[in-house]
């Protein structure tokens, strides 16, 4: 799929390396108000841990989906997931990324 290019405007969100060995990557993602991920294709299988409340919003390419997020409840999605994560926030949100590697 083509990387959409509509949030091209938008701030990009600050993924820090936190942790990482052959097994595993530790992303934490800060994104200011109306910030975004930037298209993306997701290599490995995933579980994100919510360190904000609040709604994010999953633009797949073929909808914008909005997605609940609870600080500390913890979701994981299978390798191969394309998207852009959006804070439509006012203020900033943040995530831990726990990449599973083979």
């Amino acid at each position: 799929m083509t990387a959409p290019s509509r949030h091209a405007h938008r701030p990009l969100a600050t993924p820090t390396r936190q942790y990482e060995t052959s097994r595993v990557i530790v992303t934490e993602w800060r994104f200011p108000p109306g910030g975004h991920t930037g298209w993306h294709t997701h290599a490995y299988d995933y579980v994100v841990v919510p360190m904000t409340t609040g709604p994010l919003t999953i633009d797949t390419g073929a909808a914008d989906v909005i997605s609940d997020l609870v600080a500390g409840r913890s979701y994981g999605r299978d390798r191969g997931v394309e998207h852009d994560v959006i804070n439509d926030n006012p203020h900033e949100f943040v995530f831990i990324e726990i990449e599973m590697l083979p």
